[in-house]
């Protein structure tokens, strides 16, 4: 009787650890969604957007400064990016540039935001404003493609 009373309590323990844990790991995917905080919303377009994913990082010299929110096509059927940055950092003038970079070799890709020079002939985005300046991802399987074939002058 002891011994069923025991594995009861240890039974009750284990589902109430793993209740808290599955608690904690949806606490703390929700407060990287950055469902929280300020945003305003830019949207640049690319020639290619390789394997950038919704929800990848924008980054500022490596911080992250927000997140993309979504990648459609354009009515030209140019792939359209559209970034939710933080309020906080909302000085990026009409000249900043984007380029969707590589994290390592193989490594997730995420878009890498370069702050343009702010004088008096430019502006500052606001949101819904579109960064001008694209670069596009570039393709692993191109860049094979250009070394093996494309190198020779003859």
């Amino acid at each position: 009787m002891i011994s069923k009373k025991i594995q009861l309590m240890v039974g009750a323990f284990l589902l109430i650890g793993i209740a808290a844990i599955l608690m904690l790991a949806i606490k703390v995917a929700d407060s990287r969604m950055g469902g929280g905080g300020d945003v305003y919303v830019l949207s640049a377009k690319f020639d290619n957007v390789g394997g950038l994913k919704v929800r990848s990082a924008v980054k500022v010299g490596g911080v992250v400064v927000g997140r993309v929110s979504a990648i459609s096509l354009d009515d030209d059927f140019s792939p359209l990016v559209v970034m939710k940055i933080e309020s906080k950092f909302n000085q990026f003038s009409d000249s900043s540039s984007v380029a969707i970079l590589t994290s390592g070799l193989l490594g997730e890709q995420f878009i890498g935001l370069t702050p343009g020079f702010i004088d008096e002939d430019s502006e500052i985005l606001t949101s819904g404003g579109m960064i001008e300046d694209t670069r596009s991802a570039m393709v692993l399987e191109d860049l094979i493609g250009q070394f093996l074939y494309g190198g020779n002058d003859d």
